[in-house]
């Protein structure tokens, strides 16, 4: 776990880089979910380079499309791509577009972007899986305002119904979005009773904790007759002092200067 942690401040680092060089892009949301993103792709997910053409192994939807910096540094550290291309971050020509299209980008399993569309997805593809006897998983990562989102309660009223056991979905609950905090645009609590009241199997943990993540993912691994939904709590830019709780970080890349401060204090953080 100490490894998997200093993974994660390793992905910030990153992630701030590809931000700065880019002049624009979604700090907050990326910095809140990589603990979560690393313990799946470091821990929990049966992916590689050398399995990704394979239909036959688990899946990773990023619904809240804008926190493609995060799952973008994770492809770029295992392989899937060069690490400089995350230095093209945005930029014209580029295959790393500010939300992922995985039509352009090696190692994306889905398009998104347009919010509440990732668990309907996700539940096409446990569909796909038990049709063909496949024991492996499908993950989803929704953002905590995405769950404003009507189509979002549709998808887990049908996941309810059709026993989707190996769809695991994690929320990442910072609060906050583009325009406010979530209680103020429109609020979305309780999330963990709203889930249950669909028949999901739900956990709550501390979305910054990767041990007590890991421990939720198996335990929902265990589960047989529902899907489940894991409510990560976090904390919106987590990692760098001056991020984080703070809305205007949502959608707005650091300048050199600030993204200087925020490496140097992720580096003093180790």
């Amino acid at each position: 776990m100490e490894k998997l942690e200093k993974k994660a401040q390793e992905l910030r680092r990153m992630i701030i880089e590809s931000l700065a060089a880019a002049g624009s892009g979604h700090p907050g949301g990326s910095l809140s979910a990589i603990d979560i993103l690393t313990t799946l792709y470091y821990q929990e997910m049966t992916i590689n380079t050398q399995n990704y053409e394979q239909r036959d192994r688990d899946h990773f939807i990023l619904s809240k499309g804008h926190g493609a910096p995060a799952l973008y540094a994770i492809l770029a550290d295992n392989g899937f791509f060069p690490k400089s291309d995350l230095m093209t971050l945005r930029k014209f020509g580029s295959h790393l577009q500010g939300h992922p299209d995985k039509n352009k980008t090696y190692g994306v399993d889905a398009s998104s972007g347009s919010l509440g569309q990732g668990l309907s997805i996700a539940n096409g593809l446990a569909l796909a899986k038990r049709s063909n006897d496949s024991d492996c998983f499908t993950f989803v990562l929704l953002g905590d305002g995405e769950l404003q989102e009507g189509q979002v309660w549709e998808a887990a009223m049908s996941a309810a119904h059709y026993h989707l056991n190996r769809l695991i979905v994690l929320i990442d609950h910072n609060g906050l979005q583009i325009d406010g905090t979530n209680e103020a645009i429109m609020g979305v609590n309780d999330i963990g009773a709203k889930f249950a009241s669909f028949n999901w199997h739900v956990q709550q943990v501390n979305g910054h904790t990767i041990s007590a993540i890991a421990q939720a993912i198996q335990m929902a691994k265990k589960e047989t007759e529902s899907p489940s939904v894991i409510v990560c709590e976090t904390i919106k830019g987590k990692g760098i002092s001056f991020m984080e709780n703070q809305v205007g970080w949502h959608g707005k890349a650091p300048s050199h200067e600030e993204a200087a401060l925020a490496l140097a204090e992720l580096m003093g953080a180790e």
